[in-house]
């Protein structure tokens, strides 16, 4: 496990002692750095979804070694290397090429004391992360800051302790950290990404880091399986399994050996889950054609949602739990509807074209990610909820579908074929903008479906 360790005397190590007077004086501007995100959000910086937003360059300089010795200097690099990789993968921070630094901190002082921050602005760094490492007995210490250059602020002071195995983990904290302070979210550094892929020409059920890595195969039916959706905390994960002879909804348990499964009569699909709920709704058809219900975590029905003679299929939750965005082809072709839950009122958010499926509800309540096709070419669109207009983010690169968004709505994560025929996952900024491709994995990757972080 990791473990970290924060206190007022955290901004004076290795510093000698001095005799401080008025005791509380110094105390309270203590307290002023080291209270927790409380006073964090104050330093709302940057506005993530912006699709106008310039990235923030931000210098990471070496770790200062407090030992010395060459495992603590390669760890360090190691720290260095993930720290800049997780800040480049954003779509608002950039790290700078260390050619430009005029002075090394780790040489000269990584505290708030001991920074020169005019080396820092003069070449346009309006942030800097200084860090020191301790190796010792297997143990791992890293200190982290995080400084507001043209104020001479430090925004963020971490440590973090634990074995060398978890030096990434103790980054992506301290970039959650650092996320937090400039944008007031967590972001996206300790969420998981769940998908499809092919293995053996079956469809499986995988899992990866926010950034591609730490693949793992979760599901193993040698059958098709479909459509994961995490649960809020991120402890159960829904998907559609043929591993019984037709779509069936399956409820895992990823930290403990339980589950149900979803099997009423036809066709059982499209699950999501309630947020902070273990209720989950998805599209049945055991009455004739798709409906949408709410379900407990069991496959117990609570309600049914939805009651029409065209097909009802992708509900999404809102944010708040209290609508559903789903697409149905009450009006004869797939078109996107929000329904109130309380109410049961309708309204079709949809007007532009003629196809539109596989809604994805934005987290801060404003938009729509959608699927539409128009002619011939599949591609992904967002639409302001208020405004009703849709904004086309993917065009002329392949068929794009499947869009999932990041837990702090900077990101979306889809599926598409622009690297030839062969469906692969990729992630690009919310306005649509540096698309790249997120997995190096063989086989076809489908169906992305972004987590919520652990914090």
């Amino acid at each position: 496990m990791v473990s970290f360790t924060m206190n007022k005397r955290y901004c004076s190590w290795d510093m000698p002692n001095k005799i401080i007077l008025h005791t509380f004086f110094y105390f309270m501007i203590g307290l002023l750095f080291f209270l927790p995100p409380l006073f964090a959000r104050d330093y709302d910086y940057i506005n993530v979804t912006n699709p106008f937003l310039k990235k923030t360059p931000v210098a990471v300089t070496d770790f200062k070694t407090f030992n010395g010795h060459a495992q603590e200097i390669e760890i360090g690099k190691t720290a260095i290397a993930i720290l800049k990789e997780a800040l480049d993968f954003t779509g608002y921070l950039k790290t700078m090429n260390p050619v430009a630094f005029l002075s090394n901190p780790s040489e000269s002082g990584i505290q708030l004391g001991e920074i020169n921050f005019r080396d820092w602005t003069g070449i346009g760094a309006e942030l800097l992360i200084t860090g020191g490492i301790i190796e010792a007995q297997g143990k791992i210490t890293l200190k982290l800051r995080l400084f507001d250059t043209f104020n001479a602020k430090l925004l963020v002071g971490k440590i973090y302790t634990g074995p060398q195995s978890q030096v990434r983990k103790m980054i992506h904290l301290f970039c959650s950290e650092i996320s937090y302070q400039l944008t007031g979210k967590w972001g996206i550094f300790n969420s998981k990404i769940a998908f499809v892929s092919t293995v053996n020409g079956k469809k499986e059920i995988f899992s990866c880091d926010f950034d591609g890595q730490n693949i793992k195969q979760i599901t193993n039916h040698k059958s098709i399986s479909l459509s994961p959706s995490w649960s809020s905390d991120g402890k159960w994960l829904a998907y559609v399994s043929y591993a019984k002879g037709k779509p069936d909804i399956f409820i895992k348990n990823l930290e403990e050996n339980r589950g149900s499964i979803i099997n009423y009569k036809g066709m059982n699909i499209s699950p999501d889950w309630m947020p902070g709920q273990q209720k989950l709704v998805a599209a049945l058809s055991f009455s004739g054609d798709q409906e949408i219900y709410l379900l407990t975590i069991k496959g117990e029905i609570i309600k049914r949602i939805t009651n029409s003679w065209g097909i009802d299929v992708s509900p999404d939750f809102s944010p708040d739990g209290k609508k559903i965005v789903f697409s149905s082809k009450r009006t004869g072709t797939p078109q996107i509807y929000i329904k109130d839950l309380e109410s049961e009122s309708l309204i079709r958010a949809t007007f532009q074209g003629k196809h539109n499926t596989s809604p994805a509800w934005s987290p801060d309540g404003r938009k729509i990610a959608y699927v539409g096709i128009e002619n011939n070419s599949i591609d992904i669109f967002v639409m302001d909820i208020d405004t009703g207009i849709p904004v086309q983010l993917t065009m002329n690169q392949g068929d794009n579908e499947d869009p999932s968004w990041s837990p702090d709505g900077s990101m979306l994560v889809f599926t598409s074929t622009r690297d030839g025929n062969v469906p692969r996952i990729f992630v690009m900024n919310a306005s649509g903008s540096e698309p790249r491709r997120l997995l190096q994995l063989k086989g076809k990757q489908t169906q992305p479906d972004w987590s919520l972080p652990k914090n």
